[in-house]
């Protein structure tokens, strides 16, 4: 039962809480989160764009679905973040990928200013504007200065990247104290949110907590969630860096020495150190928490408790497509998976109701293309009935996305044969020279063949409304990372959920169920995976001409995948990890 002691004046619905709360195996969780206690989700990155903060990918898209979804279940939760003054666009002139930046404001978006906070660097006071947008029971706290740059700005291991992390850490801390609130727990999503947990163990110190004490204390309330396969892989500080932007920072004599100490040979990993200052430690999906090479400071392999990473259905699953499964008894209203949802699948999901969704999708895909053009300037019109492929996501290598590509002759073979097209869209991250190569002469491939030239589009400035208008009005979603160095992915996610059929590679979090489970790319070589990618993409392009196939494809897909997605089942896990049953 939840303790009634507990402050509710901001909840709504207490028969909802009090039904969300007890599907969560643990009995004193109340009594650690309130109003005051909430729990604090740190991000270097939020993509948000219906509150007006664009972000750089997936990391982002998580974040956000995080607090909506904790938001509708009512359970308190602040996000911390910065707010950058600048968000990211890209374009494509002439073959080459052009970045520019917009200004932004946060006073047109809903924030609201609340104080300056200060922080020091490079011997300077510098300060930050304190900002927020509230919403039932969650909230969005940002730190924020015209000088702060665009996300991601500088080399990971840059001074420019240590005075944002600084920033948000020490900043949004201060921040989290000006309005009231004292963290029930810290998440820190990757290591560039480290500083917040310092800041934290930095106050219990030199407030005259023993220092010892303040250690425990602080490790047992803050999760690190990995988002990463490898530490070799992660960016490095020298010492001289940290005297100019962390030293400053901190009060306690002890906590410094204690941070010094970390340093091998003048050079530091945040990594390191986050293990250190964190006892609970999570990985994005069982893959990754199973084979993720991270080492603590005594050369100890580090384990990870597994929380595949979810999305907010609400959010990103076609409206009509959400009702049908909630009127049909798939979902409940907590958006998670009914006892029944397996038998209710068979019974209701039938091919001519998915013919029907997926043709509303195809109208909001063909409403959102009116706004864009591809790589040509050119506007794109889908046929109502075509059959489209996609791949959406972060253009980098090891997603591969030029796999499809790698036969031109018999990606046309396969897209002749029904007439389908196939849409990429994808950004290309600023300075990777090698990925801006690999597009361009991908794109001269396409152009080069009229058929390809008509039927395949690469739609540049890719952002969360085209994610959301492909994954609703496509019909088979292409996913081609490395087995092995995909640590979850979401998109995949969206297209599950919204009837299209999902090619893919057996890694991160597609690997949470069997390779049966979807049409699984499979092969020891690269060779054998195109060989696969082609089989499989003929098999998506004859399920879209049979019923009875499609029926059975997409009924098994979203049977296996549907608790797996659900952000709802992510959150009560992280819950339940949190705050484990007495």
């Amino acid at each position: 039962m939840v303790d009634k002691s507990v402050n509710y004046h901001r909840l709504e619905n207490i028969e909802d809480v009090e039904e969300f709360y007890a599907a969560i195996d643990r009995s004193n969780l109340t009594k650690s989160l309130s109003d005051e206690r909430p729990y604090t989700y740190w991000t270097i990155e939020l993509y948000d764009q219906e509150n007006g903060i664009r972000g750089g990918g997936g990391l982002g898209i998580l974040a956000a679905d995080t607090r909506r979804v904790a938001d509708k279940m009512n359970v308190p939760l602040t996000l911390v973040t910065l707010f950058y003054p600048f968000e990211p666009h890209q374009t494509l002139e002439d073959g080459q990928v052009v970045d520019s930046h917009t200004p932004v404001s946060y006073e047109s978006h809903g924030f609201s200013f609340i104080d300056t906070v200060n922080i020091k660097c490079c011997d300077q006071l510098c300060s930050l504007e304190a900002i927020e947008k509230r919403f039932n029971s969650t909230r969005i706290l940002c730190v924020t200065e015209p000088n702060l740059g665009e996300l991601y700005s500088g080399e990971s291991g840059s001074d420019h990247r240590l005075y944002q992390e600084v920033a948000l850490g020490f900043g949004g801390y201060q921040a989290l104290k000006m309005v009231g609130l004292r963290p029930a727990i810290i998440q820190l999503n990757e290591v560039a949110t480290f500083f917040a947990a310092l800041a934290r163990l930095d106050e219990l110190a030199s407030s005259g907590m023993d220092f010892y004490e303040a250690v425990v204390y602080t490790r047992k309330h803050t999760l690190y969630t990995n988002h990463t396969l490898v530490q070799a892989a992660e960016a490095e500080f020298s010492y001289d860096q940290f005297e100019r932007y962390v030293f400053s920072n901190l009060k306690s004599k002890a906590v410094k020495k204690w941070l010094s100490d970390k340093f091998e040979n003048g050079r530091i990993k945040l990594s390191s150190v986050t293990i250190e200052i964190a006892e609970l430690r999570s990985g994005v999906s069982r893959l990754h928490a199973r084979v993720a090479n991270y080492q603590d400071i005594a050369g100890e392999k580090v384990k990870f408790k597994a929380v595949t990473n979810g999305i907010d259905l609400q959010k990103w699953l076609l409206p009509e497509i959400l009702n049908f499964y909630q009127n049909a008894d798939v979902l409940d209203k907590f958006y998670f998976p009914t006892d029944s949802s397996h038998h209710q699948i068979d019974q209701s999901l039938s091919s001519e109701k998915i013919r029907e969704l997926k043709t509303l999708g195809r109208k909001i895909l063909n409403s959102e293309l009116e706004n864009r053009t591809n790589h040509r300037g050119e506007k794109i019109l889908l046929p109502e009935n075509a059959l489209v492929f996609d791949f959406k996501r972060r253009f980098v290598d090891y997603k591969r996305p030029w796999l499809p590509f790698s036969n031109p002759t018999k990606l046309k073979q396969i897209l002749e044969k029904s007439d389908a097209y196939y849409i990429l869209a994808a950004r290309v991250h600023s300075g990777d020279n090698n990925m801006v190569e690999r597009l361009k002469q991908l794109l001269q491939t396409v152009d080069s063949d009229p058929f390809l030239r008509e039927h395949v589009h690469y739609i540049p400035d890719y952002d969360e409304k085209l994610a959301y208008a492909l994954s609703v009005g496509s019909n088979v979603a292409i996913n081609t990372p490395i087995v092995g160095l995909e640590a979850c992915g979401t998109s995949w996610m969206k297209d599950v959920g919204n009837l299209n059929l999902l090619i893919s590679t057996h890694d991160g979090g597609v690997a949470d169920c069997p390779p049966d489970s979807y049409l699984n790319i499979s092969g020891q070589t690269e060779e054998e995976e195109i060989a696969s990618l082609y089989s499989r993409m003929s098999e998506a392009t004859d399920a879209w001409s049979n019923d009875f196939d499609l029926e059975f494809l997409l009924k098994k897909q979203l049977s296996a995948y549907l608790p797996t997605i659900s952000g709802t089942r992510m959150l009560k896990e992280y819950l339940n990890y949190l705050f484990p049953k007495q």
